[in-house]
């Protein structure tokens, strides 16, 4: 079902996190994503007045010229945004890059906000709009992360694709439990990572197995999530974890396997990526947030969402 929407005017745009559809999205499953306060970016004048280098939106400038920024799809000011640039204009912002938590997502949310020629309500002109833009810093993007920074909102891929912003709360006030970020302490790039995935998918079996497994337990997460059914959501991501931990080697730091292989056999967690892998965060479950802090203690770990 198509939505319609406007965006709140706002100057500071959040990270996000995907709780699900890593990898999975490619091959049609559903996603979750919601936005993360914990870090934010903004853009911003230097206060000294002297013109300052951000040579992340000098070179996103310089792509978006040689783009067609007169097309429907892609109403952007580009000639006050260049000056701008020129007058040293930055993004502030405190998201960790590299670390699958949306920095560059913001950034374009942050970029469209100030500089869109029109106010478009149409929640999937608006993710093809982003994707134009993010493209950018990732060679080919969906759109989804600016989406959600943009619109501040937990947002929903459907099985058929459609987009759903939802209304409700992903946060209960009660319980032990929750999802978690641990942070492997190193960045990584997109691109390669969901190259190396393409080329795996050129093989019947792992094709198969992302079709025919990873692709039906996201859903299944995701649906538990919605429906609050958190037993039958750490069934399936104990499932998740074990068809990463098999088939995503390449993906998960290796310094982190013995941490993962942990959660796996005393079932007091579970681990998945957060994005694309490689470094930057990893995504956790527990019935048990507080004993967390214990068994994890080596590491720092962040609450996303409790239950």
């Amino acid at each position: 079902m198509e939505q319609h929407l406007l965006n709140e005017n706002r100057e500071i745009f959040y990270s996000k996190v995907l709780l699900f559809g890593e990898y999975s999205l490619i091959r049609k499953s559903m996603a979750l994503a919601l936005p993360f306060n914990l870090f934010e970016g903004s853009l911003r004048f230097p206060r000294d007045g002297k013109p300052g280098k951000d040579t992340e939106l000098k070179s996103l400038v310089s792509y978006l010229k040689k783009r067609d920024v007169d097309s429907n799809l892609f109403p952007i000011d580009l000639g006050s945004f260049e000056f701008d640039v020129s007058q040293g204009l930055y993004f502030d912002s405190t998201i960790p890059q590299g670390f699958g938590v949306g920095s560059s997502g913001a950034l374009c949310a942050a970029v469209y906000q100030r500089y869109a020629l029109d106010e478009c309500v149409d929640i999937k002109k608006l993710k093809n709009r982003f994707s134009l833009i993010e493209n950018h810093f990732h060679g080919s993007s969906s759109g989804f992360d600016p989406l959600v920074s943009y619109l501040n909102k937990s947002i929903l891929i459907n099985e058929d694709q459609s987009l759903v912003v939802l209304d409700q709360s992903l946060h209960s006030n009660s319980g032990q439990g929750g999802i978690f970020l641990l942070n492997t302490g190193r960045s990584r790039k997109t691109e390669p990572l969901v190259n190396l995935f393409l080329e795996k998918c050129k093989f019947h079996e792992f094709a198969k197995l992302c079709d025919g497994e990873l692709a039906p337990i996201t859903n299944q997460c995701i649906h538990s999530l919605l429906e609050k059914d958190f037993d039958q959501l750490a069934s399936s991501m104990r499932r998740l974890s074990m068809i990463q931990f098999e088939h995503f080697k390449p993906m998960i730091p290796t310094l982190f396997h013995d941490v993962w292989a942990y959660g796996l056999e005393s079932n007091s967690f579970q681990l998945k990526l957060c994005g694309a892998g490689g470094g930057g965060f990893l995504l956790g479950i527990t019935h048990n947030l507080s004993n967390i802090a214990k068994v994890l203690k080596d590491y720092e770990t962040r609450v996303v969402l409790r239950f």
